[in-house]
């Protein structure tokens, strides 16, 4: 059977107009997003694959009517032509008539049309990645002459998301994304090391820098000093901070804190919104607009949770505070969960930064003020120990390094940590200057970060670890 081929605007129209036929029929949101997908792949250093993808979603929200109250029938499917939008709808009221009430049905927004409602997805190629080849085959002439190897990987997307809703809103938005993440390893593969880069067009990925620090950290590792556990002044890179402030972000919806359930709740009942977490002058934010982090500026989700609600589509998410020199400033909130906190209408933004007024230099200007400590250069595998102190566990890998004196002398071995990033706060002693950079652990799922490099003191390293 061949697919009928229609363009997002026909196809969100004809959801919307096969819904509202319904009876009983409260409101629709249609999602339907185009994406395309470059990526390359390097090992030994030899570029080894590359290649192109595309495809196309559509996300139905449907309520209705009941005489229990307003019920909602979400359905996503990939690869939807226009011949198949009457029984995707179809299949969206069936579930709804079978759903409990929605907690936060609402009424949605009225909104009006972009300019752009009607323009072609933007799109990505093998050429954008051009550049980064041309860089990667001269890295890979010094790496094979000092007896090294680099491995890696870079992707660039673009999504083009459309929305449609029985309210009038038409949006449309456009995201680039792109990341770098480069490996290498020496002395038979003994030795490994990590670096990594977010980007949004790849025009501003220094992969020689990338390299270069990479062959760094490679012969800081010809000496070797193990060290025992225990707690430890340890120096933070931006993309290590992103790793736990991305953490902290995702555990501050505002219901879990109400209800007692998070780090942020209050003893005795509701939340810890002004509360003064740090005397460190640092802000957490959220800003669409920031440049070379621009996300949607608007409520764009296929599904209801904690952070959005599908009847919020299409809701202005103008730029938020989470945290304001060092105090507790906002929790994202929908409409719904607004009502049940109290607190004001905050939708969660698709970025984050951290900044502090003072802050300055870079990793290695930290390590210098170090009398004895480590440089944690990466973590992996973090999870969730106890969310109400928001106790995380995770391990080092990549390169541990034992700092003595302000410098370098070596690397050691690797540990499990366990840390509270919001604890974590109140015992830095020294901020960097705020950055762009990839979380290695959540970076494929929260892209558009910036941070500083931290010095903290008392860092908690549990045990040893087998991890390289």
């Amino acid at each position: 059977m061949t697919i009928q081929v229609a363009d997002p605007p026909e196809l969100v129209e004809r959801a919307l107009a096969r819904a509202a036929a319904a009876p009983q029929h409260h409101s629709t949101s249609v999602l339907v997003t185009q994406g395309s997908t470059a990526n390359m792949r390097w090992a030994s250093n030899t570029l080894t694959t590359n290649g192109v993808t595309t495809g196309q979603s559509v996300s139905l929200a449907v309520a209705v009517r009941t005489p229990a109250g307003v019920c909602l029938g979400v359905v996503s499917r990939r690869g939807v032509g226009l011949g198949d939008v009457d029984s995707l709808v179809d299949e969206a009221l069936a579930v709804a008539s079978l759903a409990p009430p929605a907690e936060d049905a609402a009424d949605l927004v009225p909104g009006d049309a972009d300019t752009d409602w009607t323009s072609a997805a933007d799109v990505t190629g093998p050429g954008v990645l051009a550049g980064l080849a041309s860089g990667l085959g001269e890295t890979f002439g010094v790496a094979r002459s000092d007896g090294t190897e680099l491995f890696g990987y870079a992707e660039h997307s673009v999504r083009t998301t459309w929305l449609g809703t029985s309210a009038g809103t038409r949006r449309r938005h456009s995201q680039p994304a792109g990341t770098v993440e480069l490996t290498g390893k020496s002395h038979q593969r003994s030795r490994s090391t990590y670096a990594c880069q977010a980007t949004r067009d790849f025009d501003d990925v220094a992969v020689l820098a990338m390299a270069d620090q990479v062959r760094t950290r490679l012969g800081w590792q010809a000496r070797r000093v193990d060290v025992d556990p225990g707690r430890y002044d340890v120096v933070l890179p931006p993309t290590t901070v992103a790793d736990l402030m991305v953490y902290l972000y995702w555990s501050g919806d505002a219901r879990s804190a109400h209800e007692g359930r998070s780090v942020f709740s209050r003893r005795g009942g509701g939340t810890r919104v002004g509360d003064q977490l740090t005397d460190v002058p640092l802000s957490l934010i959220g800003d669409p607009s920031h440049a070379g982090l621009e996300c949607e500026p608007f409520v764009l989700t296929p599904s209801s949770s904690p952070f959005a609600s599908v009847f919020d589509n299409g809701i202005a998410s103008p730029p938020a505070t989470w945290i304001d020199a060092g105090r507790l400033a906002a929790l994202p909130t929908t409409r719904y969960t607004a009502g049940l906190t109290g607190l004001p209408l905050t939708p969660a933004v698709d970025n984050l930064l951290l900044a502090a007024p003072d802050g300055d230099g870079d990793v290695d200007s930290l390590v210098s003020g170090v009398d004895r400590g480590l440089l944690l250069t990466s973590s992996w595998y973090i999870r969730e120990v106890d969310p109400t102190t928001l106790l995380l566990t995770g391990l080092t890998r990549d390169g541990v390094y034992l700092v003595e004196d302000g410098e370098v002398v070596g690397t050691t071995n690797n540990f499990r940590f366990n840390e509270s990033p919001v604890d974590l706060l109140a015992r830095v002693e020294g901020v960097g200057r705020t950055t762009p950079t990839l979380s290695r652990e959540w970076g494929e799922f929260f892209p558009r970060t910036a941070m500083p490099a931290l010095r903290v003191r008392d860092f908690n390293m549990s045990s040893t670890s087998q991890a390289s």
